[in-house]
């Protein structure tokens, strides 16, 4: 089915999407995209991770879904190479995506898209929705495999990139602005995990000094314990001293009973035999 009767041409989303579509025909050593044959809006792309971070050397495919109110709406954007960085096959959460409309310029473009998704990826993850937060190594990992991964629909995205165009044309001026907010904006996150981590260590060195402060005061009374003990030595004395006297009070007050009771058997005995 021909566009013409796929899609109304008078329409101002559809005139954008064919009018990108033509400007991004030849891809670029950063970036490649390109819509479906059957769906204007859906779209394939490839980005080449950024130099000098853990997702150097690696590709980065996923799908572009435009809005049919697009440019006025924003794209949502989702990954499809295991990356590290953000889920796959989940519509990530950006400046320049669906989660944010009120973020977006309608002057952006996908190639716009790209670029910040490409700034977006060594910034930390900050929890926001569609974020992952692996470890460099584990990321460097990924990014080794990911020259191998194949799309289903596009084949091995390592071939979709080129290093005959360069770069791509010179940015925009509202795209050199949105790098740079990125870039701010990963730095001042940056700052603030550093900060928080730092606090986190302040707030963990006290609970060690009550710790020890405890096994202090634990020992001090152990040892109070054991000073006492001495002071309570005389009282088994004590106790010991009783019995003894009240042992002597027995054993006499017995003697002076079979005194008494030898006495009366005398006298018995001898009014028996002399009357």
């Amino acid at each position: 089915m021909s566009l013409e009767n796929k899609y109304n041409l008078k329409s101002p989303g559809v005139k954008r999407l064919m009018r990108e579509a033509i400007e991004l025909a030849n891809p670029t050593e950063e970036y490649s995209a390109c819509p479906l044959e059957d769906n204007l809006f859906e779209w394939h792309f490839t980005v080449r991770g950024p130099p000098s971070t853990e997702f150097e050397g690696g590709y980065y495919h996923g799908r572009i879904l435009l809005p049919s109110q697009y440019p006025m709406q924003p794209p949502n954007i989702i990954l499809l190479t295991p990356n590290g960085r953000f889920e796959v096959n989940k519509k990530i959460c950006l400046s320049i995506s669906g989660h944010h409309p009120e973020s977006w310029q309608p002057s952006w473009s996908i190639r716009t898209a790209l670029l910040a998704l490409i700034a977006f990826m060594p910034t930390p993850a900050a929890g926001t929705i569609g974020s992952l937060d692996y470890t460099a190594e584990e990321r460097q990992i990924l990014a080794k495999k990911s020259r191998l991964w194949e799309c289903p629909t596009c084949g091995r995205i390592s071939e979709k990139l080129s290093s005959q165009n360069g770069a791509g044309p010179a940015l925009t001026q509202e795209e050199s602005s949105l790098l740079k907010q990125i870039a701010l904006k990963a730095e001042e996150d940056a700052n603030r995990k550093e900060m928080k981590n730092e606090a986190k260590d302040t707030s963990e060195a006290p609970e060690e000094s009550n710790v020890e402060n405890v096994e202090v005061r634990q020992r001090i009374t152990v040892a109070g314990v054991i000073n006492t003990e001495p002071a309570s030595s005389p009282v088994p004395d004590v106790l010991l001293q009783a019995s003894i006297e009240r042992s002597n009070k027995d054993w006499f007050w017995s003697a002076a009973v079979w005194v008494i009771v030898a006495a009366i058997t005398f006298l018995v005995v001898r009014r028996i035999f002399f009357l």
